[in-house]
């Protein structure tokens, strides 16, 4: 029984961990890493193993860095099942063919504006990259996949039976149970996927986890404490109503999934109070909707005030002012709005999609503001946002950054230090070792650290390609 940490190690993107059994390989997660792009690419197209060798892949959840390169596994020639609860499969049908979409639309504008500089005799950096794949591939992708509910054990294969459970993180995300066997010897692995707060809005808050032997365990936030999840509803209408005075924009990069619906229900609540001014919102993104359909589909998984909208008769994703956008032609005229207006679009690092076109058409005018909702990793632009860059590239532009950039940190998907403590109380008698991922090396070592200091528990922070026995 081994364990290969391939992704989200020292890092918080590219989810991806190995677990040799039996002769079998299996992926927990098979995530995209985002970051310089250069690196991204060749980290995302190149596999340190032969795709067609890989078993069997348990997914976490949908969002993209740990479902994104699940298409350039199968078109390598993986082609076993892909495991996932029932929500998970529905985002990631929408989210799988989306970034196809998105990676060959970015390629072709890079590649439109690289011919125009050079017939004007300017020489440009860029380069003309392939999309890592094709809307082909994605499908193929979606067509392994195999449904599986919350708390249902599932035989994968010889010693390997698993079992997911609410993760609290984002529709349809759980931490996985793994029990195997191997040689007569019988371990319980967890892996935490992301682990999610108490009272977010529209999910559950997450679910125990039983006892295990040894947690791979995610440390996002392993260093801070959150504020008060009370003050976000206070804090977004005070931005709002500062930006709408200076007759400016805001502009929400924000991960189409999950973050996009928690905002737009704190919009309706909002206008449903009257705390702030009738401007219309838009949703900008194609799989925005998508998604939002996705969560229409699946009410069961709302916790009870969100399920108190659809009680009362209310739509918690529609209501008179707001617009979702699906066409091109709809988001391009977005950048003529005079006048004050909310426009959310993906995706939420703000490394492709439409947002890099509004970020391009709104970062230079004062009077607006760049509403940050999510972790920004490192690298990426949104993260060059939120540390106030006075110039940051969008399309290898240099862009004048004089918006004023407010961070929504409340929101959260991810535990803190505290909640992540908590969580892993349950398991800490019978844990022999935990292994800290999804993390930046300062916030790993801190909730290190604390584990140690708090449970007596050894602790290792692995880096790429580390491997551990159990």
């Amino acid at each position: 029984m081994q364990i290969t940490f391939w992704g989200a190690a020292q890092t918080v993107t590219g989810s991806m961990h190995e677990l040799a059994l039996q002769g079998k390989r299996y992926l927990l997660d098979c995530g995209m890493f985002q970051g310089r792009r250069k690196e991204a690419r060749e980290r995302n197209a190149n596999f340190p193993f032969s795709p067609a060798s890989v078993d069997a892949v348990l997914v976490s959840h949908a969002h993209i860095d740990h479902t994104g390169n699940l298409p350039t596994l199968s078109k390598g020639g993986f082609a076993g099942p892909i495991y996932a609860t029932p929500a998970t499969t529905d985002l990631c049908t929408a989210m799988l063919k989306d970034s196809a979409f998105i990676q060959e639309k970015d390629a072709l504008f890079v590649a439109k504006r690289l011919n125009r500089r050079r017939k004007i005799g300017v020489e440009d950096e860029l380069e003309v990259v392939e999309p890592l794949y094709s809307i082909a591939d994605a499908e193929r992708a979606l067509a392994l996949f195999r449904r599986v509910p919350e708390n249902t054990p599932t035989e994968v294969g010889p010693g390997l039976r698993y079992h997911g459970v609410d993760a609290g993180h984002m529709l349809g995300s759980t931490s996985l149970v793994m029990e195997l066997e191997e040689a007569g010897r019988q371990v319980r692995l967890g892996f935490s996927g992301d682990v999610g707060r108490a009272n977010l809005p529209i999910i559950r808050d997450p679910q125990p986890m039983p006892p295990v032997d040894y947690l791979i365990m995610e440390s996002t936030y392993g260093d801070r404490l959150h504020k008060d999840m009370g003050a976000v509803k206070d804090k977004l209408a005070d931005t709002i109503n500062r930006t709408c005075q200076r007759g400016g924009k805001i502009i929400a990069p924000a991960f189409a999934v999950g973050r996009t619906q928690q905002i737009v229900l704190l919009l309706h609540q909002l206008i449903n109070e009257q705390r702030i001014p009738g401007i219309p919102i838009f949703v900008d993104s194609p799989l925005a909707v998508n998604v939002t359909e996705a969560f229409r589909q699946h009410t069961e998984l709302f916790d009870a005030e969100t399920s108190e909208f659809l009680e009362n008769g209310q739509d918690p994703f529609g209501f008179k002012l707001l617009h979702y956008v699906r066409e091109v032609s709809e988001s391009k005229a977005l950048n003529d709005l005079r006048g004050p207006a909310f426009i959310l679009s993906a995706s939420g690092m703000c490394e492709a999609g439409r947002i890099l076109h509004h970020l391009r058409n709104t970062i230079g005018d004062p009077r607006n503001t760049v509403l940050i909702t999510g972790f920004q990793a490192e690298h990426t632009l949104g993260r060059k946002i939120v540390d106030k860059q006075p110039e940051v590239p969008i399309f290898g532009e240099a862009m004048r950054l004089r918006a004023e950039v407010v961070k929504l940190n409340e929101l959260s998907g991810h535990a803190d230090q505290s909640e992540l403590l908590a969580w892993l109380r349950p398991m800490a008698k019978t844990l022999k070792r935990v292994f800290l991922v999804h993390g930046e090396p300062a916030q790993s070592a801190a909730l290190g650290k604390a584990i140690e200091s708090i449970y007596g528990l050894p602790v290792t922070i692995p880096v790429r390609g580390e491997r551990a026995q159990l």
